[in-house]
Order: C-alpha cells, then structure tokens, then sequence
C-alpha cells in the first residue's frame, strides 16, 4: 500500500514528510530545463547550483512565487520528481497533504490540488501553514486556548491566532526571505554600487544578517561587480548595514502581526500574553527576530526548535488526521468548506 505523504510546497524549498519514516527529502524548489528541448534536467539542489550560471540554452527557474504556483506545468513536473523520489513506483497512488499559504485564493488552491493529482497523488488534501506550523511546534491547537504563530517562509509570511483547531485571525502578505534578499541586492548597488547576485545576498543574511542590534558587531567581505568601473571589487559590510537593509520588509512583517492582534478578541490576546508568540521558517532565523517581536510587542516571543521543518513536521503529523479531512478543500479553516 503507498504510503501517505505530506508535503511543505515551499517557494524556496520543498520538504516531503512520509507518514512512519518522518522528513526524507529538503531540496530547494528549482527546476532546470532545456530551453530548445523543453527536457526536465536537474530539480532541487543540482538545478539550485546552476541558478545565475547556465549556459543559454539552459535555464533554472523557481516555479513558485510568493507562495503560490507561478508556473504551473514546471511545479507539477517537480512534484513529480520529488513524489517518484520518495515513493518509489508503486502500483498503489499515496495521498497527499500539501501545505498552502493562508492567504490563497480559491484558484490558487485549484492550481495546487490539480498539480498534486497530476503529479501522481490519489487524493490532495489542503492545510494552512500557520495550522501545520503550530503542530510541528508542539502546541496543542486543539484546546480553547490562543497561540499566536507567525511563520516567516520563501515567499511568505503567514501571521495566525489558532484556537479550538482553527484560525481565528490571520494575515498572509507576500514579504518574507526573498524580499529580504532583494532588499539586500538593492541596498549594495544604491549604497555601494556593487551588483551581487541572490545567492551572495542569501549568504549575507546568513551570516551577518540581523534585524535587531547586535552584541557585538560582525564584518563580512562581499564580491561583486562595480557599477563605475564593471569589474569585480570587494567591499566589508557591517551587520548594522544589514538592519539598515532589512528595514522596509521588516516593518512590513511587524505591521502584519499587529494588525492581527489588533483584530484579535481580547480572551485570546490575554492567552497569548500568557503563552507568548512562536515563530517559525526560515526567515525567523534571522538574528534578532525574536527579540524584535518582544520588543514591539511587549509578548515574550520565542523562535520553535526546528524552525525549518515545522510547516512539513505539521503537515505529516496531520496525516493521522486523514480521516476527518476533506479531500481538495482547506481544513481547519474558518472558510466555509466548499463541497
């Protein structure tokens, strides 16, 4: 029999869960191709090392923006790969979970449910990725009781209060660790007319990136291209050149989640004051983040063990789940199910 398998459709990577052997596959969500041929040659990491450096008749391309599908014929052959990868060939079709942005429109989850059927699932089965995040932290989401989730991914950040197994206030906006990368790409050429690519922007966040001032101050040496002259150059910057960089999107990201307490009933703000806020993905990595929230919020906040794997953790633990779920349709959430 196929085993059941939940899976993290994430813009910057894609993680499976299989139901009895927990995550087996974390690859980024790139797809290479044959321009000429339109042949399928590398996905995840192998098409993620030829971004910005194919020849012309090769080009990796990221099939999912902002959290939703952007090209659809591309995420389905990844899904695919990925889902042949993990579940070998069997006569037997798994069903599958996928974990969408709560923000997603009713043709955005169309797209979604038809490229999971299309990349060989049996059934596709819909979760919020604040729900699937609360879950892969620990919390209990079942209780009357208000836990605020803020999960910061690729394309998006996903702001809910959960309570009694549903979402009772969320935001989904389209600022999340890509648009902290380009805010980097954009902060080099206007401040040091240097052009560094993604990836260089992606390390920088790594490494010296922070959005909350640092203990002690951190120095990293960038290469790129000189606007002036067009030829290589090296330039140190400081992480509190990175706070500087980050702070648009940032601000975007707090205003979210106050907006969502704002809306918020009081019972369940006096819960999540007692609980504190749990952030998730990724882009929570980022130094400080935590200590940002707390400081703007005045509610003790804490980034989740694991942070990365909490959205495909949630989503495999939901496979226990199946049962009560409605096949092609958003569960546990306060949307009308759609028959």
């Amino acid at each position: 029999m196929a085993k059941d398998i939940g899976i993290d459709l994430g813009t910057a990577s894609v993680l499976v869960f299989v139901r009895g052997k927990g995550i087996v596959l974390n690859e980024p969500s790139v797809v290479a191709l044959d321009k000429n041929t339109g042949k399928l040659l590398k996905v995840g990491e192998e098409a993620q090392a030829m971004l910005g450096r194919t020849p012309g008749n090769i080009i990796a391309i990221r099939p999912l923006r902002e959290g939703v599908i952007s090209d659809y014929d591309m995420t389905e052959r990844m899904l695919r790969e990925f889902i042949h990868k993990v579940a070998g060939v069997s006569v037997f079709k798994p069903r599958v979970i996928i974990c969408v942005p709560s923000g997603i429109t009713e043709v955005e989850e169309r797209a979604v449910i038809d490229a999971g059927i299309s990349a060989g699932a049996r059934k596709v089965y819909l979760i919020e990725e604040p729900v699937a995040a609360a879950i892969g932290a620990g919390i209990d989401i079942a209780k009357p009781d208000g836990h605020m989730v803020v999960d910061i991914g690729g394309g998006t950040a996903d702001i809910a209060v959960i309570s009694l197994g549903g979402v009772v206030e969320s935001a989904s906006i389209k600022i999340a660790g890509d648009q902290l990368n380009e805010a980097v790409v954009k902060y080099m050429r206007r401040k040091h007319n240097l052009l560094v690519g993604e990836r260089t922007a992606e390390e920088m966040k790594k490494q010296i990136g922070c959005v909350f001032p640092k203990d002690e101050e951190e120095v990293m040496d960038v290469k790129g291209r000189c606007l002036l002259t067009g030829l290589p150059k090296v330039v140190a910057v400081s992480s509190t050149e990175m706070m500087d960089a980050f702070e648009e999107p940032v601000e975007r990201i707090m205003e979210a989640i106050h907006s969502v307490l704002e809306r918020t009933p009081p019972e369940l703000v006096a819960d999540i004051s007692t609980n504190g806020i749990v952030m998730t993905g990724g882009g929570s990595l980022v130094a400080g983040f935590d200590k940002l929230v707390t400081a703007r919020t005045g509610i003790h906040t804490m980034i989740a063990d694991d942070a990365i794997s909490c959205v495909a953790l949630g989503t495999g633990m939901s496979l226990e789940t199946l049962g009560n779920m409605q096949e092609g349709t958003m569960n546990l959430s306060r949307r009308k199910q759609m028959s």
